[in-house]
C-alpha cells in the first residue's frame, strides 16, 4: 500500500497533520515548471461547460469520490480491462461520463504546452477543474493547493464503506466525514454540493413506496413534493430515470439546496436529515439565509477535503494517462 502524507489518525492528531504534512501542498506549486496551468485548465473546462451542463455536477461529484476512497490521488479515473477498478464499484457507476472527460480534456490542454507536459497530476488537475465547474455554475471561486501526485492502485474493494450512502443519519455521516479530518459543519456544506446535479429514482424510491411496512411516504418529506417525485418516478418505470438533487435552482450553485431542506424537499435521507436533526438544523438555517455563509464554509471544506489521504514528494507518479498508471 503506497504511503500517504495526510492520513488522518486520530482526532487528536488532525490538526497537526493538516498544518504539516500537508504543508507539502501550495498554491504556487507549478510557479516553476508550468506557471500558466491554471488558464489551461480553466481554458478546457470553460470549453466542455459551455458543451453541456453536466460537466459542473459530474466534475464535482468526481472530486468528491476520489478523495473519500483513496485520497485525492486521481485513482477514480484509472480504468481496468477487467472492470475491476474504483470506476467499476456499483457506487462509482452512476458517475457521469463528463466529469471524467473533463479531467481528460484539461489534461490534453496543459500537456499541449511543451513546459507542462507530464509534470501536472491528474490529481491536481482534477482538483482545479472542481473549481472552474464550481464558479461556472454560480458558486463561489476559491485558490487550490497544488503538489498532490497520482495514485497507482485503483481497486473495487477500496470503494467499499468509504462513501456516504442516500439512507445515511447523522452519526453516520459524522463518522465518516470525521474520519477525514472533515467537521459536521465540514459535512454540511459539502452536502451542499447537491444544489447541482441528479440521481435516480432507485437512490430514493423507498422514501415514496416503502418507507414503513405500511408503505406510505417518508413523513418527512413535504407532501407535494413526494407527489412529484412518485409522478416522474412511477414504480414500475426504469430506476435510472434522472430527477434533480435541488428541484428549485438546478443549474445554480447558491444556498437554495438549504432552503429546500427546511421544505422538507431533501431528496435523500441523508439530506433531510440535516434539518430534523436538531444537532445540524441550526447550520442549516444559517446557510439558508445566508448564501455568503454557505460559500465560506464550502471553501474551508473543500480546501481540507483536497487534502486528505495526498501524495507528494516522492510517493506515487505524474501519469501520462489519466486513465492508467504508467
Amino acid at each position: 500500500m503506497e504511503a500517504r502524507s495526510c492520513i488522518v489518525l486520530s482526532a487528536f492528531l488532525i490538526p497537526f497533520l493538516l498544518g504539516t504534512a500537508c504543508a507539502q501542498l501550495r498554491t504556487d506549486f507549478y510557479k516553476g515548471t508550468c506557471p500558466n496551468v491554471e488558464s489551461l485548465v480553466t481554458s478546457a473546462v470553460k470549453t466542455k461547460f459551455q458543451q453541456t451542463f453536466v460537466t459542473a455536477p459530474a466534475t464535482l461529484r468526481l472530486f468528491f469520490h476520489d478523495c473519500f476512497v483513496r485520497g485525492c490521488d486521481a485513482s477514480v479515473l484509472i480504468q481496468s480491462p477487467t472492470n475491476q477498478a474504483e470506476k467499476d464499484h456499483p457506487d462509482n457507476l452512476s458517475l457521469a461520463g463528463d466529469g471524467f472527460d473533463t479531467v481528460i480534456k484539461a489534461k490534453a490542454a496543459v500537456d499541449s504546452d511543451p513546459n507542462c507536459r507530464n509534470k501536472v497530476s491528474c490529481a491536481d488537475i482534477l482538483a482545479l477543474a472542481t473549481r472552474d465547474v464550481v464558479k461556472l455554475a454560480g458558486g463561489p471561486s476559491y485558490t487550490v493547493e497544488l503538489g498532490r501526485r497520482d495514485g497507482r492502485i485503483s481497486t473495487i474493494a477500496s470503494v467499499q464503506r468509504r462513501l456516504p450512502g442516500p439512507t445515511f443519519n447523522l452519526d453516520q455521516l459524522n463518522t465518516i466525514f470525521s474520519s477525514h479530518g472533515l467537521t459536521q459543519t465540514d459535512m454540511i456544506a459539502l452536502s451542499g454540493a447537491h444544489t447541482l446535479g441528479f440521481s435516480h429514482c432507485s437512490r430514493f424510491s423507498k422514501r415514496i413506496y416503502n418507507f414503513s411496512p405500511a408503505k406510505r411516504i417518508d413523513p418527512t418529506l413535504n407532501s407535494a413534493y413526494a407527489l412529484q417525485l412518485k409522478q416522474m418516478c412511477p414504480v414500475n418505470v426504469d430506476p435510472r430515470i434522472a430527477i434533480n438533487m435541488d428541484p428549485t435552482t438546478p443549474r445554480t450553485f447558491d444556498n437554495v439546496y438549504f432552503q429546500n431542506l427546511q421544505q422538507g424537499k431533501g431528496l435523500f435521507t441523508s439530506d433531510q436529515i440535516l434539518f430534523t436533526d436538531t444537532r445540524s438544523q441550526a447550520t442549516i438555517n444559517t446557510f439558508a439565509s445566508s448564501n455568503a455563509a454557505f460559500n465560506q464554509a464550502f471553501v474551508q471544506a473543500m480546501t481540507k477535503l483536497g487534502r486528505v489521504g495526498v501524495l507528494t514528494g516522492n510517493q506515487g507518479e505524474i501519469r501520462s494517462d489519466c486513465t492508467r498508471p504508467n
